[in-house]
């Protein structure tokens, strides 16, 4: 059975910091790129960021270039989010994508950027 648990997340303050984790099961989690998408209310779900299976290469939407880091962590079977410098466009739910020759996803996790 194939899980991808999502933690994090939660209410920050506008230029806050943030990271979510996706912890996955039940794959052989080092042959998976792995992504961060969101979605924001009456929006379409968008790519945040992606890493490659290795960790070698990584690419960012150009509304997080700068602020947003992707990294994973193979013994961990982990990927991350670190989210610097929120602003409230940032709001949305993150999701965390997993895909090889099948594609999983994370459950889902509310970001809100407010004061």
């Amino acid at each position: 059975q194939v899980q991808l648990v999502q933690s994090g997340g939660g209410l920050v303050q506008p230029g806050g910091s943030l990271r979510l984790s996706c912890a996955a099961s039940g794959i052989t989690f080092n042959m998976y790129a792995m992504s961060w998408y969101r979605q924001a209310p009456g929006k379409e779900r968008e790519l945040v960021a992606a890493i490659t299976s290795g960790g070698g290469s990584t690419n960012y939407a150009d509304s997080v270039k700068g602020r947003f880091t992707i990294s994973r962590d193979n013994a961990k079977n982990t990927v991350y989010l670190q989210m610097n410098s929120l602003k409230p466009e940032d709001t949305a739910v993150y999701y965390c994508n997993g895909r090889l020759y099948s594609e999983y996803w994370g459950q889902g996790t509310q970001v809100t950027v407010s004061s």
